[in-house]
């Protein structure tokens, strides 16, 4: 079994190593696009340009479906990358965890890129499954891009900026860009007001990698054979892991396993 992931860069990390942890066994190809990234202030058709260069690439090593793990990448790409590949190899994108945040009444805060927040895409989303729900979207200038250089300094300074503008009553909070994924307890803690109950996040790595292998008609087996490899791809050549990808346990947890050749 091969699965691929595609992002320009870490933010694919959390369901790479959720689909790690589900199914020990499969083989994963990371296609990253140093070259191009960060992809979110490209315009559409440059965006989508890059995303189906990234998208060939991974297809050449055969996997059985493509993870876009990019919330962006699967706003402005998602039809085109499914053309392109479907139906011979499933393409799951990856869709702000609104709809169960809401299910547990909030008040909501969502997380996001800056280009995402107030975004038409997002307000469907909000409209569709969060009727209701007392929302607060908050726009987090900065953080992707030190979450992706691993600078401590600046994503310190990016979650106290994005946890000062959250209201103190929010009880759930939805990490609207997968790489706020790699800092998820650096974000619980800014935000979590003493003396209230835990607060609640949702991202969306677990139920991606779940609908992964829905798609491709296995189970997950947790207990399997940590037998499998990963061929990491950076704009197309074969490479490694970023440097910067071993500052969180995800990538860590991906660096352990040996290359697949």
């Amino acid at each position: 079994m091969k699965i691929a992931l595609m992002d320009s860069g870490l933010g694919l990390l959390p369901a790479a190593a959720a689909v790690r942890r589900l199914r020990p066994d499969a083989d994963l190809v990371l296609s990253l696009d140093p070259d191009g990234m960060p992809w979110g202030p490209r315009p559409t058709e440059d965006m989508t340009r890059r995303a189906l260069a990234i998208a060939k690439a991974a297809a050449a090593h055969g996997p059985e479906a493509l993870i876009v793990g990019c919330n962006t990448a699967s706003v402005h790409a998602l039809p085109a990358l499914r053309a392109l590949l479907e139906p011979d190899v499933p393409v799951i994108g990856t869709v702000p965890a609104i709809k169960p945040a809401a299910a547990g009444g909030g008040p909501v805060a969502i997380w996001a890129t800056p280009a995402t927040t107030g975004s038409p895409y997002q307000r469907g989303l909000i409209e569709e499954f969060a009727g209701g729900v007392d929302v607060t979207e908050v726009a987090c200038p900065g953080l992707a891009d030190a979450v992706e250089k691993a600078d401590e300094t600046a994503i310190d300074a990016a979650i106290a900026a994005a946890a000062a503008r959250t209201p103190a009553e929010v009880t759930t909070l939805v990490l609207g860009c997968t790489h706020y994924e790699l800092v998820a307890e650096r974000i619980r803690a800014a935000v979590q007001q003493p003396g209230r109950a835990p607060l609640v996040l949702h991202g969306s790595a677990g139920a991606v990698a779940a609908q992964a292998l829905r798609r491709i008609g296995v189970q997950p087996t947790p207990e399997a054979p940590a037998t499998a490899g990963v061929t990491v791809l950076l704009s197309g050549r074969d490479g490694a892991l970023p440097p910067a990808a071993l500052a969180y346990a995800e990538g860590r947890l991906l660096q352990a396993v040996s290359p697949t050749r």
